[in-house]
């Protein structure tokens, strides 16, 4: 296994351990990569004595700085790109209340016993007698060989002690495009409770990991599958199932919702987009109602769920900020190109569109090509098609009236000196009008022609031009 330890660095590492008369061993998901074929420049260094002062005496002859946390007793240093974590073997008790560990002293044998996976687990040895030789005690590379997630210990224990895991199983499934073994599935559904003790801070950057996979639905389908979801994130998990009625059923808006995650996975590793193809009919549950004739609508569905992202966000204690904004608004707008197909598309509707989305019309087009989803292809093939043509009027708009990053020709300041006012809602009035006669192809997106429709507006609603702008 010395092929995968060609670094320097791991020679500095071995020579300083031997110089302190200190095991020293590469432990966890560096080692899972070389197995993987994965580049990865983060390593962990596990050593039988103190992580920290094996780690300043590397520093001191790379002539690097080290950032020590006493706290964790752990300490870190960067390396030609690679960053690298020192910290004592450390063997862990949990109390039931807390996913903090009681931490001591410990061997390689008992820090390997405390990693969440088999696959993580695995360590090398620096020592010079054994130099790069494989330490597997739970059969790691096994697991990896065949694509399994397995605990090192009974999983209850594992995920009990720190349920975090939980998710970090499915996580790594996702991302591995791995299997979790049926003993750690049923044990994740008995212990979902335990997620009650995490914060959601915690959970939601396993979330963002999951939703970052290749495939996000492996990981999505496994969280609800063990019951996780109804824990985090209910209005997701309220998705899944058809109700039949007159013979008419719906479809499982839970399985189309991960089609689409997927589908604008394939296309954009934008993580707030994945978010807002995530949450974009989470409006669903609550607007479903079955019309005698028509079958099962989802009326405003758009609408009401763009009203529940601030809530959500908060819930998940996630940023309630631009991103939070941004896919708000693509929730809320998530039909209305579609609609656009079904309809003439008029340039006032693309306008509108256009001026509605404005710097995010691109991600708001994907997202809504990504909800094209029907196992009746050529159903599929004639909505792409249409779509098409509003992406064609979408750029003859944008190139003609340059609605996308629109400002209104006229401003308050304008409105004020013409007509001798003061700030007053009749300023609104005027900028709205203007505004809509813009989007509706009354006039043309310049001053002059707003400067004239000022006037007309202004004298309707009562106001006169000063004096000495008399001409």
């Amino acid at each position: 296994m010395v092929d995968f330890l060609k670094n320097e660095i791991f020679d500095i590492i071995s020579k300083c351990g031997q110089e302190m008369n200190t095991r020293v061993f590469v432990i966890g998901g560096y080692v899972r990569d070389c197995f993987l074929q994965r580049h990865c420049t983060d390593i962990d260094i596990v050593v039988e004595g103190s992580g920290i002062e094996l780690a300043q005496k590397v520093g001191e002859k790379v002539k690097s700085h080290v950032s020590v946390f006493k706290n964790f007793g752990t300490a870190m240093l960067m390396y030609k790109g690679l960053q690298i974590e020192f910290v004592g073997a450390r063997k862990e008790s949990y109390r039931s209340n807390s996913r903090k560990p009681i931490v001591e002293n410990g061997t390689l044998k008992e820090d390997q016993e405390r990693r969440d996976f088999t696959i993580n687990a695995l360590a090398f040895s620096l020592q010079k007698e054994d130099y790069g030789n494989l330490i597997d005690p739970f059969g790691g590379v096994k697991d990896l060989q065949e694509g399994l997630i397995r605990t090192p210990l009974n999983p209850d224990t594992t995920y009990s002690d720190d349920p975090l895991r939980m998710i970090r199983a499915i996580r790594f499934a996702s991302q591995l495009q791995f299997k979790i073994v049926p003993e750690s599935i049923e044990s994740i559904k008995r212990n979902r409770k335990r997620l009650d003790i995490l914060s959601r801070e915690r959970i939601i950057e396993e979330m963002n990991k999951i939703l970052m996979s290749n495939k996000p639905s492996i990981g999505l389908n496994l969280l609800q599958d063990c019951n996780l979801l109804e824990e985090f994130l209910p209005q997701i998990s309220k998705l899944q199932g058809v109700e039949t009625q007159d013979g008419k059923g719906h479809k499982d808006n839970f399985s189309h919702t991960l089609q689409v995650v997927d589908n604008v996975a394939a296309k954009s590793d934008n993580l707030w987009l994945r978010w807002a193809a995530l949450l974009h009919d989470i409006g669903k549950p609550s607007t479903k109602k079955f019309e005698a004739g028509i079958g099962w609508t989802f009326h405003s569905h758009d609408f009401i769920g763009a009203k529940m992202i601030p809530g959500i966000f908060k819930q998940l204690k996630m940023p309630l900020n631009e991103k939070m904004k941004y896919v708000q608004k693509l929730v809320g707008l998530h039909l209305r190109p579609i609609a656009l197909v079904e309809e003439h598309v008029t340039d006032s509707a693309v306008r509108r569109l256009l001026f509605d989305a404005g710097d995010d019309i691109d991600d708001l087009m994907l997202l809504c090509d990504a909800d094209i989803t029907s196992k009746n292809e050529s159903k599929v093939k004639k909505h792409r098609e249409n779509f098409l043509l509003v992406r064609q009027k979408l750029v003859e708009v944008e190139e003609k009236d340059a609605i996308r990053n629109f400002k209104n020709p006229i401003t308050g300041e304008i409105v004020m000196d013409y007509f001798g006012i003061g700030p007053s809602k009749e300023i609104a009035i005027i900028k709205d009008y203007i505004k809509n006669a813009i989007l509706d192809g009354e006039i043309e997106n310049n001053h002059d022609q707003a400067f004239e429709l000022m006037k007309k507006k202004g004298a309707e609603i009562g106001l006169k031009k000063q004096k000495e702008n008399e001409e």
